[in-house]
């Protein structure tokens, strides 16, 4: 029986479903733009909002608003020219490695053949013609290009929109806090549906572009669109590592300095490294995060492609059910085009304690929506009974098994998310008792909040762990992939809340600089406080679509490696595991030690300006905000290079001398040990679904401890303050360990994880026919 949906409405389908979330996208933009950064009147103002409560705070304070209003735009202009500046610098030497490394992907696959122009046997259908080696080495450049620069693009494009809404959320401040979540949620929204709908829309013209050439060869597409998912994390992981140790060395610096030190507020304008520090949190946590989201959708829908070209969706050329991950991807898009509607238009946020709540509210509706969602598309695009390639099988699967496995990925994301939420929220015992540890120093601070990330681990990786046995269960490999694609089906509004937080931060800073009223302090740092969540929940559902991903992409690898199996008690393979087990510590290690060196230097250099400008203390004197931009833009730019290729050049030196067998091994023990000692630091700041997931949530809960003493909305957490006290100091000490953990090395993980087994994948025709050469010789 065949898919209901014929292949023209799956035709008309995909490409409307991305057009329609570019579109919303552009609208959220428009209506962001309304808020003006000239001066306005408060009355005005308060008319066109429509109520008396949106006066302005100035107003009381007697402050003028032509002032704070010019001050906010020069402020914000100042940011959005340092993180251009950045990103323009970064994509230059990213595109000299982007134009090599597709080189050496053109000259390694075509020489499977010898660069024969001649059609070969199939890989998996030996009866079968398929096209010559090197076309697929031809297209699966074409395809790693297409794949960088749209995460190059989905990067900055997130940067611009954040420079762009920042100011504007801190003046939406001055009338509430509702409107200044909305701003700041429709700027994130603006990101989340331009990078799901871009990514889509250029991965389904590949795929229609690369099938003239192609026809009926199937398989032979499919193995090169993967190149595209290989060029999105590529690029990826040079936005994360860099942008994160750019605003991590500018982070440090600012707050150890200025505020354990100097007894300073945070974003103190007589702080040299202010400015360094809002442009950090624009080009690591929105551009890095924009391409790590890229790449983890790109590599999921690949894997799942790649698997479905062999199974009886390829074989018998069934277009419909061929593309049931894009199907998904588009369904998640008109399911988050909902739920957003929720957040912006039809409830709205009338105090602090609704932030928290209102963002949970948008995972919760997304994942409810998007399951019914699910369940229509595998009705209407799958065939009731249809098989799965499984390791050299075909594993009857029936449609409803399908369903379960995209939706248990779904519902293992949100899950994921709220335990992120427990555990890296101030508003829950975790956090508050990280913040009751300073009151004996920065050393119990530290212990707690280490425990608080090793703890955090349990819960996710029980829901990655099951996710992965029901999936597997039920549609071997391919079921795995799409369990992926179903945590990331609702990335639009993932994104967009995740989004939220560095704008929200961006606000306060502006704020703080702009001599605005504290009570606008207030409002922005509880947005602040909410988006370190967000943020937090955003790296969760990164880590452990990650695991997924790499899983997957590890099976095809294996599969296209024509390797029968993994025995891991064969020398060639336990090799590999214990080398692959020992990848993601050299890796943080270096993402640690680069950020240390960056935030040593810029440490120095804050203090010597504050000893050697007269008057800067006393805010006579601006202090030398360049030169600390300098430090973190050199350092970044320096550091970023040997991590990213230890991760490229790891594969392909395994592959080449020692075979496929012991990179299977490599892979194998990448993906444990990474996901392991990812929550240690996602609560640190690692990404791994274990090292990253603790090391995220680590770094989150040091830093909502800080914002909890700093806020005192509760009796207990003014016991520990105010700002300045010595509990206020060591959890800013915390705070400053757990930043480089959450922003540098635990996000950098998952996609060292990811892009070895992507890159194994596009390499493996090379490396099964000529890898091993150390084996071969002895």
């Amino acid at each position: 029986m065949a898919a209901i949906l014929p292949e023209l409405a799956t035709q008309v389908v995909i490409p409307v479903a991305a057009a329609v979330g570019i579109a919303f996208a552009l609208l959220q933009w428009v209506l962001v733009s309304k808020v003006r950064l000239t001066p306005e009147r408060g009355g005005e103002a308060a008319g066109k909002s429509g109520g008396p409560s949106d006066y302005l705070i100035e107003e009381e304070d007697g402050l003028n608003d032509q002032s704070v209003v010019s001050k906010c735009a020069e402020i914000q202009n100042a940011i959005s020219e340092g993180a251009t500046s950045f990103l323009f610098t970064e994509y230059k030497y990213v595109g000299l490695f982007m134009g090599i490394f597709a080189i050496l992907i053109f000259l390694f696959l075509g020489s499977v053949e010898g660069f024969s122009t001649k059609s070969q046997p199939c890989h998996y259908s030996k009866d079968k013609t398929c096209k010559p080696a090197l076309a697929n080495a031809i297209f699966s450049t074409v395809a790693f290009l297409l794949g960088a620069v749209t995460s190059l693009v989905s990067g900055f494009l997130g940067m611009k929109i954040a420079t762009y809404a920042n100011a504007r959320t801190t003046l939406e401040a001055r009338k509430g806090v509702g409107k200044a979540f909305i701003t700041a949620f429709r700027s994130g929204a603006v990101m989340g549906f331009l990078l799901a709908a871009s990514g889509l829309l250029v991965l389904y013209i590949a795929i229609n572009l690369f099938g003239i050439y192609y026809g009926d060869d199937w398989e032979g597409l499919f193995e090169a669109i993967t190149g595209y998912g290989l060029g999105g994390s590529s690029m990826a992981l040079f936005g994360r590592v860099g942008g994160g140790i750019y605003t991590k060395a500018a982070d440090v610096g600012a707050d150890l300095v200025g505020k354990v030190e100097r007894n300073i507020p945070e974003d103190d304008p007589r702080n040299p490294a202010v400015i360094a520090d809002n442009v950090g949190d624009n080009v690591g946590d929105i551009a890095g995060m924009g391409s790590d989201l890229f790449g983890s959708y790109a590599e999921s829908s690949c894997a799942a492609l790649v698997v479905a070209s062999i199974s009886s969706f390829g074989i018998n050329h069934e277009f419909t059910p061929m593309v049931y991950p894009l199907l998904v991807s588009s369904v998640g898009i008109i399911a988050c085009l909902i739920t957003t509607l929720f957040a912006t238009d039809f409830f709205e946020i009338k105090a602090v304690s609704e932030i928290e709540p209102a963002l949970k509210k948008q995972l919760i509706i997304s994942t409810v929506v998007m399951t019914v969602g699910i369940a229509l598309v595998s009705w209407l695009g799958l065939p009731y009974t249809f098989t799965i390639f499984n390791f050299g099988d075909q594993k009857t699967v029936q449609s409803w098994q399908l369903f379960l496995c995209v939706a248990v990925g779904l519902w293992a994301g949100l899950i994921i998310g709220f335990v992120t939420e427990y555990y890296t929220s101030n508003a829950y015992s975790p956090v508050q008792d990280v913040a009751d540890s300073c009151r004996t120093g920065a050393a119990t601070n530290v212990i707690f909040g280490l425990a608080l990330g090793y703890k955090s681990v349990i819960i996710p990786i029980f829901a990655i762990a099951f996710s992965i046995f029901l999936s597997f269960s039920l549609a071997a490999m391919y079921g795995v992939a799409v369990a992926a694609l179903g945590m990331l089906s609702t990335i639009a509004t993932g994104l967009a809340i995740d989004a939220y937080g560095p704008i929200s931060d961006n606000a306060g800073g502006i704020a703080e600089m702009a001599g605005m009223s504290h009570r606008i302090r207030e409002r922005t740092d509880a947005l602040d406080a909410a988006g370190n969540t967000t943020a937090a929940i955003g790296k969760g559902f990164a880590i452990g679509s990650a695991a997924l991903v790499s899983l997957a992409l590890f099976g095809a690898f294996v599969s296209r490696a024509a390797i029968s199996t993994v025995d891991v008690l064969t020398p060639k393979v336990f090799i590999g595991l214990i080398v692959g087990a020992m990848l993601p510590y050299w890796f943080s290690a270096m993402t640690m030690k680069s950020v240390g060196s960056a935030a040593l230097k810029m440490v120095e250099e804050v203090r010597r300006q504050f000893n050697t400008i007269p008057g800067l203390m006393e805010g006579t004197t601006k202090p030398d905000y360049a030169t600390c931009v300098k430090i973190s833009t050199d350092a970044s730019i320096k550091e970023m290079i040997p991590p990213g290729a230890l991760v490229m050049l790891t594969p392909l030196i395994v592959g080449i001398l020692f075979g496929v067998e012991t990179l299977s091994g490599v892979l194998a023990g990448a993906l444990v040990s990474g996901v392991q000692v990812g929550n240690l630091f996602r609560i640190l700041g690692f990404t791994f679904p274990q090292i990253a997931i603790s090391a995220s949530n680590t770094g989150g809960a040091w830093d909502n401890a800080k914002k909890y003493i700093e806020a005192g909305a509760s009796e207990h957490a003014r016991t520990l303050g105010p700002k300045g006290s010595d509990p206020h100091k060591a959890a800013v000490i915390g705070d400053t360990i757990g930043d480089p953990l959450k922003d540098t090395s635990g996000p950098s993980l998952n996609i060292l994880i990811k892009l070895m087994a992507v890159e194994s994948l596009v390499f493996a025709p090379f490396f099964a026919t000529h890898g091993g050469i150390l084996f071969k010789l002895f």
